[in-house]
């Protein structure tokens, strides 16, 4: 196993953008025999938000996890990238965060009655792995104030998975904005993708009875925040984008 000198902002951003869009999660709490896997199916992917820098869990208030964070358990979680390749130059595959739980209080749904528990892991380490042509396992650590930098809000793993939801979730409401933005009648769109999204603008991809169409959109300024980002897409999109 090899460690490598990576610059400190770039790695901390990869780091981000696994946190914000992993294709798997294992969660392994100090005491507990086996991976807790009772929190991995709530709000995001796995249940995993990544909230400035901070992993956050929504499970329920009985649930192991819960349980852990209330005593404080130490606990390791392992993220495996969901990063498609070209939003991910740098093959970085796997982050590995320590640290420990704490929960900071309970949230009700708003479309049913189920109460969740916040649990949150204080983190205390960050590392990036990869492997290496010769089998070997490559490493940097992430210095932890960069990590936790609201510069990484809107990381390419945010990103990406932000128009990954809108497509899976928001079909209704993408098919509506392309009807108005292009022109054309509602029941032509047959199907619409958001095919990029930066902090700067936005790209539609359809299909309607002409064939594929394609139509760029730019913001009236760069994004900062998610917050921004999420009102310019509603603003130029649709009110129900979220």
């Amino acid at each position: 196993m090899s460690s490598t000198t990576t610059d400190s902002r770039l790695a901390a951003a990869t780091a981000r953008s696994i946190l914000s869009c992993p294709a798997a999660v294992e969660l392994t709490v100090d005491g507990v025999p086996q991976p807790i896997d009772d929190a991995l199916d709530g709000a995001g992917a796995f249940g995993l938000q990544d909230a400035c820098g901070v992993p956050t869990f929504l499970c329920a208030p009985d649930g192991a996890l819960a349980y852990a964070a209330c005593a404080g358990r130490n606990v390791l979680l392992s993220l495996r990238t969901g990063l498609a390749d070209e939003a991910d130059p740098d093959g970085w595959e796997t982050l590995v965060l320590a640290g420990s739980l704490r929960s900071v209080g309970t949230e009700s749904c708003d479309c049913c009655a189920d109460t969740r528990e916040r649990v949150v892991v204080d983190v205390t380490f960050v590392l990036l792995t990869r492997a290496l042509a010769d089998g070997s396992l490559e490493r940097c650590r992430v210095p932890l104030a960069e990590f936790r930098s609201p510069a990484h809000q809107l990381n390419r793993g945010y990103l990406q998975r932000s128009a990954e939801h809108a497509c899976d979730c928001h079909q209704d409401e993408l098919r509506r904005a392309v009807a108005s933005l292009a022109g054309i009648r509602l029941g032509d769109v047959i199907g619409v993708r958001l095919t990029a999204l930066t902090p700067y603008g936005a790209e539609l991809q359809w299909v309607d009875g002409d064939g594929a169409r394609i139509m760029a959109l730019e913001f009236p300024h760069v994004a900062r925040s998610t917050d921004e980002l999420g009102l310019m897409l509603r603003t130029q999109l649709h009110p129900g984008i979220c």
